[in-house]
């Protein structure tokens, strides 16, 4: 007898009692056991928008496939019924298999299980070239950013921020990039105008310069895959901020070798506040800010991952009560109001 056919949906988009097939990557598959002594499985899938965490008790029809078989960082065909439940989300899984090649034609890509930006790449990236037509004056230094962009376009659309933390998903480094940006072109306008007679004045062109390229080393330090974002072995070795300081100066030997270099000391002040962003040499910057330009980068880039790590925390934090656990990235807690539960 044929199995009888069933919608394919996505994970994220399933209701309570709903059946249906989806493509989801397995994210986990811990062995543990309950107080009791009775083994078990917690495992877990996702696509882009939700990830599910359930026990496989070790007497159940699959806890042999699973115990034998289920690979975390492996995609699957799932039939599952979604359940709320007191503990969340959970499947009860009818049949799974790994992927295979035929499914494309029924939808899958491996990008659909990789959790992304909220926002249109597309337009995101669109905004942020336009801020650089607007706001970056100095002719020499807008080529430049211009043309690092461009080179960059495709890996700029995907690229998470980070392997953890803050904006870790498809487009974080955008969605981050241009957060950065929008604040340091506030920030500069804001202190140029409060202080006029500073010498040298503040230069608005370069703070932008340094929003869009603080994190440029980013696109070589992590490599984004299918079942987890890895560091590469520059990335490991030497870092974004070295990587970021030397595709700055490729760049701008190019335009030099094109005829259109860039003035010296433009380009060491865009240098140092590419070295200098992260501030504190345990957070890997060599040299703290030595420039008003380069105290306001690093000010806009930490705000912006501070920001994304407190909001991530008041969303998944499940600790009872008006304040929550300590235990996050932060290492803080967090008051959520009087009024929680």
């Amino acid at each position: 007898m044929t199995a009888r056919a069933m919608p394919i949906v996505p994970l994220s988009e399933m209701v309570n009692g709903q059946e249906a097939d989806v493509f989801a990557l397995m994210t986990a598959k811990q062995s543990l056991t309950t107080r009791e002594g009775k083994p078990y499985f917690r495992v877990a899938f996702r696509d882009a928008r939700r990830e599910v965490s359930f026990p496989v008790w070790d007497n159940a029809p699959l806890a042999a496939d699973c115990r034998e078989a289920w690979t975390p960082g492996a995609f699957y065909k799932i039939r599952a019924v979604y359940r709320d439940t007191e503990y969340g989300p959970q499947l009860d899984i009818r049949r799974i298999r790994e992927v295979t090649d035929a499914d494309a034609d029924d939808g899958f890509d491996p990008m659909m299980c990789l959790a992304r930006s909220r926002r249109d790449p597309e337009g995101m990236l669109s905004e942020l070239f336009l801020l650089v037509q607007q706001l970056i004056a100095d002719a020499g230094l807008r080529t430049l950013v211009e043309s690092i962009i461009l080179s960059h376009r495709e890996a700029l659309l995907v690229m998470p921020a980070a392997r953890h933390n803050h904006h870790a998903y498809v487009g974080g480094l955008l969605e981050h990039t241009l957060s950065v940006t929008r604040t340091c072109a506030y920030l500069a306008g804001k202190y140029a105008e409060q202080y006029p007679d500073m010498t040298p004045p503040l230069d608005e062109s370069m703070v932008v310069a340094g929003g869009v390229l603080h994190d440029v080393g980013k696109l070589r330090e992590i490599d984004q895959r299918p079942a987890a974002t890895v560091y590469t072995p520059e990335g490991e070795l030497i870092g974004h901020m070295l990587l970021g300081r030397d595709m700055v100066r490729e760049a701008a030997g190019r335009l030099r070798d094109a005829g259109k270099p860039l003035a010296d000391e433009t380009l060491l002040r865009l240098e140092h506040l590419i070295l200098s962003h992260q501030r504190l040499p345990e957070w890997g910057s060599p040299k703290p800010p030595m420039t008003p330009e380069a105290l306001l980068v690093h000010y806009a880039d930490d705000i912006d991952a501070k920001y994304h790590m407190m909001a991530a925390i008041l969303r998944d934090d499940a600790t009872p009560g008006p304040v929550t656990s300590n235990k996050n990235v932060l290492r803080q807690k967090v008051f959520r109001g009087l009024g929680s539960d």
